[in-house]
Order: structure tokens, then C-alpha cells, then sequence
């Protein structure tokens, strides 16, 4: 097979002026350019992309995929028939109430603000991870059977004369358990500035309970500010009778959920609203996804640098090749001949650039993965996370051979204007 002699001539002018067998240093230069941009793009894509992903299984790990609540209200009544509903929903897996407040808790030696949810332990597993996330204790302990003549009890001190074997289990997060000082067995105190009305004013409500488990989430938001006591006693604890703050659904794909959001509310009518995930932690995936975008662009400018180096190449392979370009002419080719000459050079520059920095990528991603470890006690993370999408290198390596193709223009223009006989005159 007979390659056409643009192809030819273009080949030989990305080689040594002298050696015919080796690359020239500025074609050498240009390849480098385009490969460290490539791997540049394609190892901070597939870190960004690993983070994301590991902090959007952290939180679908310990939140649900959808919640579902009554507008106007924080108490919904007649759950019971609202699971049957919304578990009868196409895609749906499963449906769990739950009840959510703030709370105060004191221990011996501190005092800590928390989000303290209740859940039933049997229904939970269904929705969340929460189950799997237990480092200490487990869900079903929740729900050990109590001294129901251990009411609430109302004022600032703490209610000793009940033991720890009747009093309700709570689970905490593993820092909010560091910070507070306790562990399995521990009492803490539960205050909610809800409480009964006195003639002068309305006084807290506080309860003890006993640490039956730990749980780490691997968000720090979630292990230092939530904790878990079972639903019947937190509508005790609340005054809330038979009503809770929501139902959580869980749902076959998580990137349908916002989808399956809108079935529910046509389902269960205007007076309830569902939110999917995303939509309850959009600013954290909007910054994200622009985080992403923007180091995208960044990084895209890496690759327009290593251009340059193309249009500086060319350039001076017009300026050196002006008598071959004149004697081409001469001989019959076309401007657009000559044009195809130097275009297939950056052309092949773009090619061979991005074809070694495609794998370059891939190994520093690899090294990084694997060699780099840090203490998961300080990061809540050990290593790394990775992960490349094929479309980000689909989409890297088609803007760097088209940005490398683009550099081509302006040199291959020039040469094409050359005229022969200005080029010759002095030969």
C-alpha cells in the first residue's frame, strides 16, 4: 500500500535535520507538552471524580434517597398507610418513618448540640446503610425491652434514681462519642428545650439514656452531630402520639430518585412533597460539579500551552523548508497539498501525545491509589479515591488532538502562500 506523498514528505520533516532515524528536538518538546497535559486533565479528573463518588456513597450510607413530608408541618399522621403507598410506587425498594429534632446532650464532661433522629431499627436496615456503619453495638439494641414506668422527667438535674438496665438506648457518631467522653454502657443526658409549661415559663425536658452503640459514617458532618434513638420512644420523648417528622425511600437507581420524587408526590397528592438526595445536598454537589468543571478548564490550558509549541515547530520547519516547499510547488502541488503537509504534523504531534498520555494518566492515578495512604483517624479516609470515567478520557484526548490540530492552521497557511519563485530566486 502506497502512502500519498503528503503523508510521506510530512513524516520526514517531524525527524532530525541530520539523523534521519530520530525525532527532531522541537517535535520531541511539542509531544511532551501535549502528553503531560493529558495525563495532567486525565489524573485530576479521575481524583475529582473518586471524591465525589466516595462522599456521595457516604451519604447515601446514613440519608435516604428520597424523603417524603407534609407541607406546612412537621408531624404526618397516618404514615403507616403512606408506606403501603409509596412502597406500591414503581422502583421503590423500600419505606421507613422517622422523626428528626434537635437536641442537647450533657455527659460528665461536656455538653454537645445534635441532631438526634427516631428510627425503627427493623425498617432502617431497609433504607439506609446505617446497620453496616455500626463500629460498636448494634441497631437491635435500640429496641431492648425498658422499664416503661421510667417517664420523662422535667428540670436541670439528672434523674438518678433509674438504672441503666431501664433506661432507653441511644446510638451516637464515633466523634460526637469522642467529644462527649462515653462509650458502651455510658449514661447521657437528652435535653429538649420543648417541654411542659410552668406559670412562669415553658421548662426542658431532659431524659437519660445509655449508649448502646457507635457508628462512623466517614463524614464528619454526620459521626460529630448525629445520634439515633429508637421511633416509639422518640415520640415519647417529643409528646408527638402516633405521628412522625417523615418517611425515607429507598429506590432502585440513585440517579432516578429525583424522577421517582415526582411520581410520589402525583401519587400521595399536593399536601406532601418528596426531595431526593441531590436536591437535599445541592449546594455540596453544585460546588462540586463547578470544582470539577472549572479545574477542567484550567487544566485545558496546559494542553493550549503545549500548542504553542506546535505553532512554534511548524513555523520554523516552513522557514527551513522554504526551497523544498518552492520546488513542491514547482513541481505541481496544490496549496492544499502543502497544507495537508504540515497539518498531518501537528496532526501526529496531537496523536502520539495523547496516545502516551492516556496511560500516563492512568499510572499516576494507579500510584496514587495504591502508594499514597494517609491516618483515616485525621482524613476518615486512608487512601485515595479514584475513579475514571471513560467519557472524561473520550472527552480528553478529543480536545487535545483537536486543539493540537487547531495549532496547525496558521503555519500550514503560511506555507501554502509561499511563492516559488521568491523562494528560488536566490538558488
Amino acid at each position: 500500500m502506497t502512502l500519498p506523498y503528503e503523508m510521506l514528505v510530512g513524516l520526514r520533516y517531524l525527524r532530525a535535520k541530520r539523523r534521519q532515524r530520530t525525532i527532531s528536538l522541537n517535535t520531541f518538546i511539542s509531544i511532551t507538552g501535549i502528553t503531560l497535559g493529558v495525563a495532567a486533565l486525565i489524573g485530576t479528573l479521575g481524583i475529582m471524580t473518586g471524591f465525589k463518588e466516595d462522599l456521595q456513597s457516604k451519604i447515601l450510607g446514613t440519608t435516604a434517597h428520597v424523603i417524603v413530608q407534609e407541607r406546612g408541618t412537621n408531624d404526618m399522621k397516618g404514615f403507616v398507610d403512606l408506606i403501603h403507598q409509596i412502597e406500591a410506587v414503581p422502583d421503590v425498594v423500600a419505606a421507613a418513618p422517622f422523626i428528626f429534632k434537635q437536641v442537647l446532650v450533657t455527659s460528665k464532661t461536656a455538653v454537645q448540640g445534635i441532631i438526634l433522629r427516631g428510627i425503627q431499627p427493623s425498617q432502617e436496615t431497609q433504607v439506609t446503610d446505617l446497620q453496616a456503619n455500626m463500629k460498636f453495638g448494634d441497631l437491635a439494641d435500640l429496641t431492648l425491652p425498658l422499664n416503661p414506668s421510667t417517664p420523662p422527667h422535667s428540670g436541670q438535674d439528672d434523674p438518678t434514681p433509674s438504672t441503666s438496665s431501664n433506661r432507653p438506648g441511644i446510638i451516637l457518631g464515633k466523634e460526637l462519642a469522642f467529644r462527649l467522653g462515653v462509650f458502651i454502657g455510658d449514661t447521657i443526658n437528652v435535653i429538649s428545650p420543648v417541654g411542659p409549661m410552668t406559670s412562669l415559663a415553658m421548662t426542658p425536658k431532659i431524659r437519660p439514656y445509655t449508649v448502646v452503640g457507635v457508628f462512623e459514617s466517614g463524614m464528619f458532618e454526620y459521626d460529630s452531630s448525629l445520634s439515633y434513638i429508637s421511633l416509639e420512644e422518640a415520640q415519647k420523648f417529643f409528646n408527638l402520639g402516633n405521628t412522625v417528622t417523615g418517611i425515607q425511600v429507598k429506590v432502585k437507581d440513585v440517579f432516578l430518585a429525583q424522577e421517582i420524587a415526582h411520581r410520589l408526590e402525583a401519587t400521595l397528592g399536593t399536601t406532601f412533597m418528596a426531595r431526593d438526595w441531590m436536591q437535599l445536598n445541592r449546594n455540596l454537589f453544585s460546588a462540586l460539579k463547578l470544582e470539577k468543571t472549572m479545574m477542567f478548564l484550567l487544566l485545558v490550558l496546559i494542553t493550549l500551552v503545549a500548542s504553542f509549541n506546535i505553532v512554534g515547530t511548524l513555523t520554523m520547519i516552513v522557514n527551513e523548508k522554504q526551497r523544498e516547499i518552492a520546488i513542491l510547488k514547482a513541481m505541481g502541488a496544490t496549496p492544499g497539498a502543502i497544507m495537508r503537509i504540515f497539518m498531518l504534523n501537528g496532526l501526529v504531534i496531537g496523536i502520539v501525545g495523547t496516545g502516551i498520555g492516556v496511560p500516563l494518566g492512568y499510572t499516576f492515578l494507579w500510584l496514587i491509589q495504591n502508594y499514597w495512604t494517609f491516618d483515616a483517624s485525621v482524613y476518615y479516609i486512608s487512601r485515595i479515591p479514584v475513579h475514571i470515567l471513560p467519557l472524561d478520557v473520550v472527552l480528553v484526548a478529543t480536545c487535545a488532538v483537536l486543539i493540537s490540530f487547531a495549532a496547525t492552521f496558521y503555519p500550514s497557511w503560511q506555507a501554502a502562500k509561499l511563492d516559488p519563485v521568491s523562494a528560488l530566486r536566490y538558488e
